[in-house]
C-alpha cells in the first residue's frame, strides 16, 4: 500500500521557541509508527507544515539588523531544514533511500486570496497585541480551543506541483520521499519559465530582475503561503496513494470543537463531512483545510483518509485510531 503522511507544523513544533532539539524529539515520536508501516510493506510519502518555523523566522527577522528575506524564501529555507530533520530521524526506520525534495507549486496571481488574505501564520496573539501589529491579523482557535489572533497572509490555491514527475519517480523507485513542505514555494507562470521571486526583500513573487530567480520573465505577484494540506492532496493523488494521513496535534477531528459539547469524530464518510462543512463546523484556521483536503483526495480516487496524532499513525492506518474518513 502507498500511504501519504502529512505532518502538521504544530505537530512538529508545538512549543516556543522552536528549537532543533524539540523538533527532532517530536519527529522521533513518529519513528516507531512509521517503522511498523514499512514492516507491513507500505510505501511512504511525507509532507509537512512549517507554520511555527516560519513564524519564528518572521519574528527573528523583525528584530534582527539583517537584510529581509521574502516570505517565499523563508518557506524554501524551512522546507530544507525540516526535510533534513525528518529524513535524519527516519534513517533506519524505513527501507531504502530517503529523499527530501524542495518543492515548488504553481499559483494563479489572480487568485482572490491575494486580495483577501486568509492564511494564519506565526505566533498567537491576544486581541490587544494583534491591534498593535503593523500587519493584518485574524481570529483563530488555538489547539486548546481558546480564541487568539495570528498574522494573515495570502493563501492561493495550488494548481500544480512542479516537481511531481521527480517525486513520483523517486517513490516508484523505492525511495521514501519528503516533499511539499509548508505547501511548497509559491511560484507564478507568466507564460514563460516558472519564477520564484525577487531577491530584494520586497516579498514579491515572480519578478525577473532580482537575485534568487529560477527561470526568467517579467511576471509580478505578492508573497504567499500555500496551505500544506491542499498541496498534500495534490501530491497524494499524483503518486496514487491509497491512504492519506493528516498527522496533527489533536487525536481526532471534533464536532463543536472548543466547547463543552465537543465530541470526537471516529468514523464518518465524505457526504456527512460535506454537510458539516456547509454548517460551518470546522474552523478555517485549523481543521477545515484538512477536512477539505481529505474530501478532495477521496474524490480523486483515494480509498481512505485519516486524521490523528503522529504517535498514533500506525494504529490509525490500521483503522484503530483517529478520525476514519471513507468515500
Amino acid at each position: 500500500m502507498r500511504t501519504a503522511i502529512a505532518l502538521g507544523g504544530n505537530a512538529i513544533a508545538s512549543e516556543s521557541p522552536v528549537t532543533v532539539a524539540r523538533q527532532k524529539a517530536r519527529i522521533g515520536e513518529t519513528v516507531d509508527a512509521v517503522e511498523a508501516l514499512t514492516d507491513r510493506g507500505h510505501e511512504l510519502v511525507f509532507t509537512h507544515g512549517n507554520g511555527p518555523q516560519v513564524g519564528q523566522s518572521l519574528v527573528q527577522q523583525a528584530t534582527a539588523d539583517a537584510p529581509e528575506r521574502p516570505l517565499h524564501v523563508l518557506v524554501a529555507e524551512t522546507q530544507a531544514q525540516i526535510g533534513y530533520l525528518i529524513a535524519d530521524q527516519l534513517e533506519g526506520a524505513v527501507d531504502g533511500r530517503i529523499a527530501t525534495v524542495v518543492t515548488r507549486v504553481r499559483v494563479d496571481p489572480a487568485d482572490p486570496d491575494f486580495d483577501d488574505p486568509s492564511k494564519p501564520v506565526g505566533p498567537y496573539y491576544t486581541a490587544a497585541e494583534a491591534a498593535e501589529k503593523p500587519f493584518e491579523t485574524g481570529e483563530v482557535t488555538t489547539p486548546d480551543g481558546d480564541r487568539a489572533y495570528r498574522r494573515l497572509v495570502p493563501s492561493p490555491e495550488p494548481t500544480a506541483v512542479l516537481e511531481t514527475d521527480a517525486i513520483r519517480a523517486l517513490v516508484d523507485g523505492g525511495s521514501t520521499v519528503v516533499c511539499g513542505g509548508g505547501g511548497g514555494v509559491p511560484v507564478v507562470d507568466d507564460g514563460g519559465d516558472a519564477v520564484v521571486g525577487h531577491g530584494g526583500g520586497d516579498g514579491v513573487v515572480g519578478h525577473g530582475g532580482g537575485d534568487g530567480v529560477v527561470g526568467h520573465g517579467d511576471g509580478d505577484g505578492v508573497d504567499a503561503v500555500v496551505d500544506k494540506d491542499r498541496t498534500t492532496r495534490l501530491v497524494a493523488s499524483a503518486v496514487d496513494a491509497e491512504c492519506l494521513v493528516m498527522a496533527t496535534d489533536v487525536e481526532y477531528a471534533y464536532r463543536d470543537f472548543g466547547t463543552d459539547d465537543q465530541r470526537p469524530i471516529r468514523e464518518t464518510d465524505a457526504a456527512s463531512l460535506r454537510v458539516a462543512l456547509e454548517k460551518g463546523e470546522f474552523a478555517a484556521g485549523s481543521m477545515r483545510p484538512k477536512i477539505e483536503a481529505c474530501l478532495a483526495f477521496l474524490d480523486d480516487g483515494g480509498e481512505r483518509a485519516v486524521i490523528t496524532t503522529p504517535d498514533e499513525i500506525d494504529a490509525a492506518v490500521a483503522g484503530d485510531a483517529g478520525t476514519q474518513i471513507r468515500p
